[in-house]
């Protein structure tokens, strides 16, 4: 007995293999390979089963953080192509990564794009990672459908360990479809291990597939925090949660605005069961591509209210704090605000997940490498090593007109989304200049939701080692999913609760203003989205959801038109005052303190009410980490740490008194706006190049070469074909 289960342990080891090492989107097309051979043994009880799915999620996870939520396509243009945030460095500098950003100049460039490193030819870019981690998925899903207890655990009609696993693998392929669809727009499609990925398909189709296998799935699987096998604190699995919040995310997709080819063929762009579909088109043609939504969308909609309502009623352990847990501190430090809370669990320890979260994809301190908050927090401009904290190259940053002008100063996500000031690498806080650059001299406003100052345990012996996961759901999400729905099926009145929710919770009682704030946004619809843009601010999220809504050409003349509107008051005045109250100056005043002597602390949190004038705490979410000291840094006797900042959002004339006694208590006069006026190219002009509000947005990345070679297909868009 026992020698006959070693050898079927080293038979499984042997079949694990062959299903889930491929390392390339080629491999796992060979229909010579052994991936079914003695499915009934791998997938007859859950320890082997496992063990082969582990596998299909590293690969995931790779992806993920490497090319679609982390680096790669993600970096290059979702944290940086929108009307709220943009890039660091100079246009001319990183054309590779602009053009694309900034919609390839109306579409006039796509002839002349050449690849760069986010779609670069090789094995390692985003296209050739999501097919292996479909690979990986295909080779579970296939095997365990050729098992012989396959029926019986389908049939069940209940959760079980083995149809809670078979539900992951047909997530993970349908999120890598999802990836691909938002990328690339249409592609091959095979869901069958070892069919080749060949000839495009209808991204309709795909959306109307993989969402029908997921309903299929959705009753056979756990909620988060009861599967079993798992501790009930991990999000690190597809979960039946996570499950029914990707239908309703892939439901508003599909049923949402997107740029087609119209050089397919008339018929091309079917459903899932084959017909041919009609669209309503917004706008004009562009490079044989046309912008438009299907005109069955509404079907679409329905299904995501569903299933966005499924998750609100029993989220599992999943939850949106509405209030702080947290209690002030006996030496002064204010909390109160339960979306810092959020963020702050996401740096607390590598074995913690955030309660508001659905899903993370895992990442280990001091193990491979980790986009948070290097490229998408709070810059730091500290060494690769052995600084305080290491450096942070920023490459999201947040457009200063939203910033001044769009987000209302009461909002409490404001400071936690935007940072003014960075880290110079040696304990201390700087202020970060609008001319362009990287880490904490250059770049304009960074984002700030991740910051190595506030991990319990950062990692210093290297940058991106930091250890913070990947928030790829949240249930944040949900709640706008859902508001989105039903406001564009009718139902304001569900719509509204949904948004006060999540609005109110980000406010001062009674401040959130939700009835004028729908009022000035022109409909519960609009804002919805534009509450969106505040909650997901600097998470890459806001590109694509301004393209699926069909307010991309809206928001973009707004931050345009608002943007000139700062510049040229600047220009003029010397100052800009926006309509929410916040004003702009071309100077800054600034010193270092010792906050900790002052308040016995460095990190500021919420800022307390009544201190909005307070030059160290106003804005909040900022500061130096508390404890330096205990990781190495040596002040050398001088710990005055956080930068002190007057005039920020208040006009000081620079030859007034004010200005003046300032100078005389140890403030130095910094340019601030002027620095704007030194840029303008690259705030206003290269703002979206040349974009007309009118034309086919083409937001999509080209195919290479080799993948055109391989998929016997051809690029679109207007993009070259060698």
């Amino acid at each position: 007995m026992e020698e006959n289960k070693m050898k079927k342990y080293q038979l499984f080891l042997v079949v694990a293999a062959g299903l889930l090492t491929a390392t390339s989107c080629n491999d796992f097309l060979e229909t010579n390979s052994p991936s079914v051979v003695d499915a009934d043994f791998v997938f007859s009880n859950i320890e082997t089963a496992r063990a082969a799915m582990d596998g299909a999620y590293e690969t995931w996870r790779d992806c993920a953080q490497n090319q679609v939520f982390g680096d790669g396509l993600y970096y290059g243009v979702d944290v940086a192509g929108s009307d709220i945030e943009r890039h660091p460095e100079a246009f001319t500098g990183q054309p590779a990564r602009h053009y694309p950003e900034n919609l390839y100049q109306n579409g006039t460039y796509t002839g002349s794009y050449v690849l760069g490193i986010y779609d670069k030819e090789s094995p390692n870019g985003a296209y050739d990672k999501l097919y292996n981690v479909i690979g990986k998925a295909n080779a579970v899903i296939t095997a365990m459908e050729s098992a012989d207890n396959f029926e019986t655990i389908i049939s069940a009609g209940e959760p079980s360990a083995l149809s809670q696993l078979y539900g992951e693998a047909i997530a993970m392929r349908a999120t890598a479809y999802r990836e691909l669809t938002r990328n690339f727009g249409d592609v091959p499609f095979p869901t069958t291990f070892g069919v080749p990925a060949k000839g495009l398909v209808p991204r309709d189709s795909i959306y109307d597939k993989c969402l029908e296998d997921l309903i299929r799935v959705e009753p056979l699987m756990y909620r988060i925090g009861l599967a079993p096998g798992f501790p009930a604190a991990n999000k690190n699995y597809f979960s039946r949660t996570y499950v029914q919040g990707l239908i309703g995310r892939m439901a508003l997709e599909a049923g949402g605005y997107q740029t087609r080819r119209t050089d397919l063929g008339a018929g091309f762009y079917k459903d899932g069961k084959g017909n041919v579909l009609t669209f309503e088109q917004k706008g004009t043609e562009n490079n044989q591509a046309v912008y438009g939504r299907r005109s069955d969308w509404q079907t679409l909609y329905t299904t995501a209210k569903i299933y966005f309502q499924k998750v609100l009623e029993q989220p599992g352990s999943a939850r949106l704090h509405l209030t702080d847990p947290r209690s002030n501190e006996q030496n002064g430090r204010i909390y109160g605000n339960p979306y810092q809370y959020f963020f702050q669990q996401m740096m607390m320890d590598d074995a913690i997940y955030a309660d508001e979260s659905i899903y993370e994809y895992p990442m280990q301190a001091g193990g491979g490498n980790d986009s948070r908050p290097y490229s998408f927090g709070r810059v730091s401009s500290g060494s690769n090593k052995d600084t305080y904290p290491c450096k942070s190259y920023g490459q999201g940053r947040i457009n200063p007109a939203f910033y001044y002008g769009v987000f209302d100063p009461q909002d409490k996500r404001r400071d936690v989304s935007v940072a003014l000031t960075g880290s110079t690498g040696q304990g201390r806080e700087k202020l970060i200049p609008f001319a362009p650059g990287s880490t904490a001299n250059g770049g304009g406003p960074s984002l700030n939701k991740w910051d190595e100052n506030r991990q319990t345990s950062p990692w210093l012996k290297g940058q991106r080692k930091s250890g913070i996961n990947g928030p790829y759901m949240r249930m944040a999400e949900i709640y706008l999913g859902y508001a989105e729905a039903c406001a564009a099926l009718g139902d304001d009145v569900t719509a509204v609760q949904q948004l006060k929710i999540i609005r109110e919770r980000s406010f001062p009682a009674g401040q959130a203003n939700t009835d004028a704030f729908i009022t000035a946004c022109g409909g519960v619809l609009k804002a919805v989205i534009e509450e969106r843009g505040f909650e997901f601010a600097g998470e890459g999220d806001r590109r694509w959801t301004l393209v699926r809504s069909g307010l991309l050409p809206e928001k973009i003349k707004r931050i345009k038109e608002l943007t000139r509107a700062m510049l040229d008051g600047l220009k003029t005045n010397g100052y800009y005052t926006f309509a929410n109250g916040n004003v702009i100056s071309e100077y800054v005043w600034t010193k270092l303190v010792d906050a900790k002597a002052t308040y016995g602390f460095r990190l500021t949190a919420q800022c307390p009410a009544g201190e909005e004038n307070n030059p160290v705490l106003y804005p909040g979410w900022r500061g130096q980490n508390d404890n330096w000291e205990s990781f190495g840094c040596n002040y050398a006797g001088d710990t005055k740490t956080n930068l002190a900042i007057k005039g920020l959002f208040s006009y000081i004339d620079p030859e007034g008194d004010e200005a003046k006694a300032l100078v005389a208590d140890g403030y130095t006069k910094v340019d601030w706006g002027k620095q704007l006026l030194s840029y303008d190219d690259e705030y206003y002009k290269y703002l979206f190049y040349d974009y007309d509000y009118v034309k086919a947005p083409i937001y999509l990345w080209p195919f290479t070469p080799n993948i055109l070679t391989t998929g016997g297909f051809t690029n679109g868009y207007g993009f070259k074909q060698e």
